[in-house]
């Protein structure tokens, strides 16, 4: 399904409106940024107290690690932006209890490809990364660089097996095709192979009729011809005993007394 333009800033203004799931980032409270009437709110951290450089630092690196998250309600533009208090041993406990409260809750499988899985191990990382980066933040860019990494390789993983799916199923359609298109020339060859079959028989039965008239010439053929051979025989023996009766000479006549 395609999405024209307009319908496309649609639906990002429909997720701007709608307001964040929670999430296993902490998040400090949301701050009114611009209300009903285009008018800007005053900024809390503004007021606040200033705080030093190094604090300012490093919600500026969690900001640039976590951005913040805004969206509009009853036509009022909220913002949240990132904890930057420090995580205790008690935090890390509590975060392992709700992620796998979360797990069990929304279901997700255990093991093979899971989305949501996959998202709520994402978000715990996420606040392993702000937890790091409260402390040390050095450590937590380069966890950010791994997490980087990962989600690069994830996606080229993602495309590498969307691209082989859709290989696999031109492949298929292709088969497919093909397969159709070879049963119809087995259907076709097999009825080219009764037509000859036919012809051939239709050859087999003249030649055997062929030979069986020739056959029965030729024992007529024979027969008369030993009937020739009878009656010639038959004539020379005549001949010759007439001839014989005619070369022999006269016997004498007896003498009178």
């Amino acid at each position: 399904m395609r999405f024209s333009s307009e319908n496309k800033d649609f639906f990002v203004l429909i997720l701007q409106m709608i307001p964040p799931v929670n999430s296993l980032v902490k998040y400090d409270n949301p701050i009114l940024v611009a209300s009903t009437k285009g008018k800007k709110a005053a900024d809390p951290k503004a007021a606040a107290p200033k705080v030093p450089p190094a604090a300012t630092q490093t919600e500026d690196i969690l900001n640039s690690i976590l951005p913040p998250r805004e969206w509009t309600e009853d036509g009022q533009l909220w913002v949240q932006y990132v904890s930057s208090t420090p995580a205790t041993r008690l935090d890390v406990i509590n975060l392992q209890e709700e992620l796998d409260r979360k797990l069990q809750q929304r279901q997700a499988r255990e093991t093979g490809i899971c989305p949501v899985r996959e998202e709520l191990y994402s978000q715990t990382f996420d606040e392993l990364i702000r937890q790091v980066t409260i402390n040390c933040a050095e450590r937590g860019l380069l966890l950010l660089r791994v997490r980087d990494e990962i989600r690069m390789t994830m996606a080229a993983y993602q495309t590498l097996y969307e691209s082989s799916v859709a290989f696999g199923m031109r492949k298929a359609l292709q088969s497919e095709q093909g397969k159709a298109d070879m049963e119809a020339r087995i259907v076709q060859l097999e009825a080219d192979k009764k037509e000859q079959d036919r012809v051939i028989q239709d050859y087999k039965a003249k030649c055997e009729a062929i030979e069986k008239r020739e056959g029965e010439r030729r024992q007529l053929d024979e027969k008369k011809h030993a009937e020739e051979v009878q009656f010639l025989k038959r004539t020379n023996a005549q001949l010759k005993q007439q001839l014989e009766s005619v070369l022999a000479p006269a016997a004498p006549a007896p003498a009178k007394k």
